[in-house]
């Protein structure tokens, strides 16, 4: 008897699980035609991601829910307001980013609407461990 599991399930079920809570924008990578840097981001996006495949977010006024998923190391974002369509969607109206996760943080790189020419991505902290150090200066 043989037994096989599906790998790429498992890992978008744990980039899944790995992303669940709430997060707020604290930095991001950007260049004003030179070398990108790091710039701090006070009172950014928050956004808040459920393990039933929902998420909310503060980044739209007209719109602040929708659905996400996550495979291939790509974060998908579709909100569900009707006739809403966000400035940074593709033509299906989803907001696609590149995900990169790391200690307390991820590191999101968009992929849909329109894209930095010189490059930016943007760093997101756990909104626990921010509540629970409020002294903690974003990680660099």
């Amino acid at each position: 008897m043989f037994i096989a599991c599906d790998v790429e399930n498992e890992t978008q079920n744990e980039s899944e699980e790995l992303i669940n809570g709430n997060w707020q924008n604290t930095e991001a990578f950007i260049s004003s035609g030179g070398p990108q840097y790091w710039i701090e981001i006070e009172d950014g996006e928050e956004i808040q991601f459920l393990s039933n495949g929902t998420f909310s977010s503060n980044r739209y006024t007209e719109c602040t829910r929708g659905t996400f998923s996550i495979e291939d190391s790509t974060l998908t974002l579709k909100y569900v307001c009707p006739d809403f369509e966000p400035t940074a969607a593709n033509e299906d109206g989803l907001i696609t980013y590149s995900i990169a996760y790391e200690s307390k943080t991820f590191l999101l790189t968009p992929t849909s609407g329109p894209i930095c020419t010189e490059g930016c991505s943007y760093k997101y902290q756990k909104v626990n461990y921010l509540e629970a150090n409020p002294l903690a200066a974003p990680i660099k």
